[in-house]
């Protein structure tokens, strides 16, 4: 199921909505402290997290899918945020150097074509980062917020799908380890939360943050055909001709004539 642009927005408008994005981002940094000069391409809902890199980088476009809808962004300065078939993105191959996934992984109807075309458009020494709802966690469970929504993925599940389009996972962190709980008093021990979360590696936070490299070569396997040896067949028996006698006596066999060198 996927949700409508105008839910995410307002989810990420309110008290939970800020302190998700503000432990989202901590875990961002910690894998990527910053993209200077660098071409920085957000898929899904990531304009909450694209702000990280909008001043330093060289280039930043936020891609919203069709069933998902799009808004302006930013919203005070030209439009960088446009609307998108997740698997034809309108840029050439190798364009982008950093892939930001957020709100769109679980909630496509074909993730492998939409990692596969990520992989086309991602340069051969880029990275992706794709913030995924964790399968084990309580915001997975409750449809009150977007991590809710669509199909959440285990760390096995995760690494599966990366390895058959052609990623390489390289780094793991989880973030979201508070309860999905808007109350001021929850919101106020997050840090608390996430810090005892993140030292006794607890299984239930809320999401994965997965990074990835391109695997620009792989191995095929080769099959090889067997050679069938067909023997080279000599003639066991040659025909002679039959030629009658003069007399009437029985015929006699004339050997071939032998061929002239």
């Amino acid at each position: 199921m996927t949700i409508d642009v105008i839910e995410l927005r307002n989810f990420y408008s309110n008290r939970l909505g800020v302190m998700a994005r503000r432990l989202i981002n901590r875990g961002i940094v910690g894998h990527w402290p910053n993209a200077h000069g660098l071409r920085v391409l957000g898929l899904g809902y990531s304009t909450p997290y694209l702000g990280l890199f909008r001043k330093d980088s060289d280039r930043c476009l936020a891609f919203m899918p069709a069933a998902q809808g799009v808004l302006k962004w930013p919203t005070a300065r030209p439009t960088l945020s446009t609307l998108v078939e997740e698997c034809s993105l309108p840029l050439p191959d190798a364009a982008v150097d950093r892939i930001l996934i957020v709100h769109a992984l679980e909630m496509s109807d074909d993730p492998d074509g939409l990692m596969r075309e990520l992989w086309r458009v991602l340069a051969p020494s880029g990275r992706l980062m794709a913030i995924v709802p964790n399968r084990g966690g309580v915001w997975a469970r409750t449809d009150t917020t977007p991590f809710g929504h669509g199909r959440p993925y285990s760390r096995s599940q995760i690494a599966d799908l990366l390895r058959r389009c052609w990623f390489t996972p390289v780094n793991w962190s989880d973030a979201l380890f508070l309860p999905p709980v808007g109350h001021q008093w929850m919101l106020q021990s997050a840090p608390a939360w996430e810090r005892i979360g993140a030292a006794m590696s607890l299984p239930f936070a809320g999401v994965h943050i997965v990074e990835a490299t391109k695997e620009v070569v792989r191995a095929m396997p080769v099959r090889r055909e067997r050679t069938r040896l067909i023997p080279a067949l000599q003639p066991v028996l040659v025909p002679s001709r039959m030629e009658p006698q003069a007399d009437g006596t029985p015929v006699r066999a004339v050997p071939p004539p032998t061929p002239s060198r």
